[in-house]
Parts: structure tokens; sequence; C-alpha cells
């Protein structure tokens, strides 16, 4: 699968990147519709506008999920970003 940035969204997932947009979108996503829910992924995806497949926002809350476990585990460290001024 190519990693190429300038393709469009599709639900078929030929683009694995993923836009500020949609990635709110799929944060606003995950707090509404909690673990537990039936068909998650789909209504994630659903909400999102349909821009990523189900199994698509499945793999990325996997792969964060699994980035989180490594910097709470400490085998990672924390990533230091620069908020000089973000809060003033």
């Amino acid at each position: 699968m190519s990693s190429s940035g300038s393709r469009s969204a599709s639900r078929g997932g030929a683009n694995p990147e993923w836009s500020k947009k949609e990635n709110k979108l799929f944060e606003d996503a995950l707090a509404y519709y909690g673990e537990g829910t039936p068909d998650r992924w789909l209504k994630v995806s659903r909400a999102m506008g349909g821009t990523k497949a189900a199994d698509e926002v499945r793999r990325h809350y996997e792969i964060l999920d699994s980035d989180i476990k490594l910097i709470d585990s400490g085998r990672v460290p924390f990533p230091k970003y620069n908020t000089q001024g973000a809060w003033n």
C-alpha cells in the first residue's frame, strides 16, 4: 500500500493519512461511542462522515492505544511538545 498523502480519503482505505479534522471527529466520536457500544467502529466511521471505513477506524484506535501503553510503561519517552505560548 502506498503512503502517498496526495490521494483523497476514501472509504476503501486507500489513504492512510488522517487530517486534523478527521482526528478531531474520531476523538469526539470515540467519546460519544464508548467501549461496549454495539457496532462501535461503524458508528464512529459514520460520525466522521464516512471518510474512513470502520476497519480503518478500528486500526487507528489500536495503533493509538498501543502507543499510549508504550508511553505509560516507560518504554517510550513522553513526547515533548512545543507549547510555548499555547495557553497564554
